[in-house]
């Protein structure tokens, strides 16, 4: 059992430096954000979405073998909503990385949307992200084969 991130804020800044941890090549950290619970949910940029820990440890941890070398860039922050027990953050992502063993990094910009929800030992913990690279406006041919 991980120990309760009581507050909002501080598992954001978590949240950023995990990131920054998988563009290393490591996911642990971001693991660590989840709740300890099936119903969590993943998106990444690698695949389709998966539910349950299991699940979403094994994408994380795959996703993070195609990523050294990483340096976080900045966290837009686009909306943040807030209501009861659970927040969603709506962010761009930007950080830099070697992908899949290339020599050299590459700019990398992400939309990002993460669920949060105060679980019974009145921490934060994460129970859905969604992150992909469209970050600039597509044509329709671009929704075709997906």
């Amino acid at each position: 059992m991980h120990e309760p991130i009581l507050d909002l804020d501080d598992l954001l800044e978590r949240n950023r430096q995990a990131v920054g941890a998988v563009g290393r090549g490591d996911a642990e950290p971001i693991l660590a954000l989840y709740a300890d619970t099936d119903d969590i949910t993943l998106g990444n940029p690698f695949g389709p979405f998966v539910r349950g820990r299991a699940a979403v440890m094994a994408t994380v941890r795959a996703a993070a073998t195609r990523y050294a070398d990483g340096e976080l860039g900045s966290f837009d922050t686009l909306a943040r909503h807030e209501a009861g027990g659970l927040a969603c953050v709506v962010q761009t992502e930007r950080f830099s990385a070697r992908l899949g063993g290339a020599p050299e990094r590459t700019e990398l910009a992400l939309r990002c949307t993460s669920v949060y929800r105060r679980e019974e030992d009145g921490g934060w913990r994460l129970v859905h992200r969604h992150a992909d690279p469209i970050t600039t406006p597509r044509g329709t041919e671009s929704l075709a084969g997906g």
